[in-house]
């Protein structure tokens, strides 16, 4: 556990970084590292916060960032393809514009660099509903889950997240530290200059994160970017066309 950070490798060759979304973990990208790990090194990080790794006094890009460049080099690997759903994907922005030298590839998955308008308060309620309760079961946590939240696919991913300690159930993120650090984990990555690498951004056509009004700033930050949209995915797309979407990681990551 490198500077505190949890990560899951397998695979040989170059090496990849996977880095998840909010109230993620890991193990979210696993179907991607499966895709890649008979061509690449992956590591499927936690990022700061979140699953099995160390909690930061304060949640921002910048210091999400700086954790992740901090594990590479106690982790002895100097460049790396980095892939970021979401949250990670601003995490994997915010790396590439601080130190484009550790980045090669850079693919981001249904986030853009801009800021976004608070979304979760009720994602963030209902947690707090739960961990103030002290559910015993999931089913319990999952009923409580379910009122707040319409979609179960929302519910499923939440789950996940919770671990059992004795008689009740706990979050093994840090639901106080992001609850605290949201208002700046929504805000667009920062940068005195663009990052020059090559950039891949992919978007689920049934998801509204990636919008033609944030088309400048993609361009401004990611000046060689090209844009894929696959169809029949919403934000998850690497789970609602996990085919459709490994291929196209695979295509242009592996030569």
């Amino acid at each position: 556990m490198n500077n505190g950070l949890h990560a899951r490798s397998s695979g040989e060759g170059g090496h990849v970084v996977l880095l998840h979304g909010l109230f993620g973990q890991g193990g979210n990208l696993r179907s991607v590292a499966r895709a890649l790990e008979g061509h690449c090194r992956v590591h499927s990080l936690d990022l700061p916060d979140h699953g099995r790794s160390r909690w930061l006094d304060v949640a921002t890009l910048e210091t999400y960032a700086g954790a992740v460049d901090e594990w590479m080099t106690d982790s002895g690997i100097d460049r790396a393809h980095v892939i970021g759903h979401s949250l990670g994907g601003k995490v994997a922005m915010q790396l590439a514009l601080n130190a484009p030298a550790r980045v090669n590839k850079l693919a981001i998955v249904d986030i853009a660099p801009v800021s976004y308008q608070g979304q979760h308060e009720q994602v963030l309620a209902a947690m707090r509903r739960v961990e103030a309760q002290g559910c015993g079961t999931r089913a319990a946590a999952q009923t409580l889950l379910a009122e707040a939240i319409e979609d179960p696919g929302v519910v499923s991913y939440l789950l996940m997240s919770l671990v059992q300690e004795g008689e009740v159930l706990r979050w093994r993120l840090n639901l106080a530290g992001l609850e605290a650090g949201y208002e700046q984990l929504r805000l667009a990555p920062t940068a005195l200059q663009a990052h020059r690498g090559e950039t891949l951004f992919i978007r689920g056509a049934l998801s509204s994160y990636i919008q033609p009004e944030h088309a400048p700033e993609m361009t401004r930050w990611f000046p060689h970017h090209r844009l894929v949209t696959i169809e029949g995915a919403g934000h998850w797309v690497h789970v609602d066309q996990s085919e459709v979407f490994c291929q196209q990681i695979r295509d242009y990551l592996v030569v």
